[in-house]
């Protein structure tokens, strides 16, 4: 029998509730068995040994590159910002891997709108912006990201994939995949929406796009007959 598809999600403790509504998503839209793998620091003691920088909007801005080595550089898995909200049939995305490349992003080209997004974050700016909050990793191929290798390298470093050869080993995902809320147009179409300016679980964010289908996937995580 398959083994599930693996799927990592960042876990902050500032934002539980961002991680649970997307795993009731993805629950709620899929055709396949799947696996959940928080990336939560306090389950990776003696791992990811990094002092927090004031840069990192999240707890698991650099902790995401220990995917490969979480699954033994064995297949392929799935890491997923948690402030995401699937949409549509997870298998699908599984579907477009594709052996020649060592990670699969969504390859955004924009400049953020705002200097400041949620809890009053630095929104950086830097090239390949978000193509590392949807990561599909050919694990065998990452090999070079190890504990050492994870805790020692810079931000840019880690989320401009120089950790690759080259940029030919980064396969591209449809933007619908990872379609950016507040930078991009509403999309009916999006199988995958990142609230990356900040969710609907903030009060400042309340009504931003798509936050309806958040409120309500809420409350089926909520729900018992």
């Amino acid at each position: 029998m398959p083994q599930p598809f693996r799927i990592f999600v960042g876990y902050d403790s500032k934002e539980p509730v961002a991680y649970h509504v997307l795993c009731h998503s993805l629950i709620k839209t899929s055709s396949v068995p799947f696996s959940v793998i928080p990336i939560a620091l306090n389950n990776l003691a003696g791992i990811f040994r990094r002092e927090r920088l004031n840069l990192q909007s999240t707890e698991f801005s650099f902790s995401r590159f220990l995917v490969p080595l979480l699954s033994e550089y064995v297949g392929w898995s799935l890491f997923m910002d948690c402030d995401m909200l699937v949409r549509h049939d997870i298998a699908d995305l599984f579907i477009l891997r594709d052996e020649r490349y060592a990670a699969m992003v969504c390859k955004h080209d924009y400049v953020p709108k705002d200097t400041v997004k949620f809890l009053g974050q630095t929104q950086t700016q830097y090239a390949k912006k978000n193509w590392s909050s949807v990561i599909l990793f050919n694990n065998s191929l990452c090999k070079k990201l190890t504990v050492d290798y994870v805790n020692s390298a810079s931000g840019l470093e880690l989320h401009q994939f120089k950790w690759l050869e080259s940029d030919n080993q980064i396969g591209s995902l449809p933007l619908e995949w990872n379609w950016l809320v507040g930078e991009y147009p509403h999309n009916p179409l999006a199988k995958n929406v990142h609230f990356t300016r900040g969710g609907p679980y903030f009060k400042e964010y309340n009504d931003c796009d798509y936050g309806d289908e958040w409120f309500a996937m809420l409350k089926g995580t909520t729900f018992a007959a």
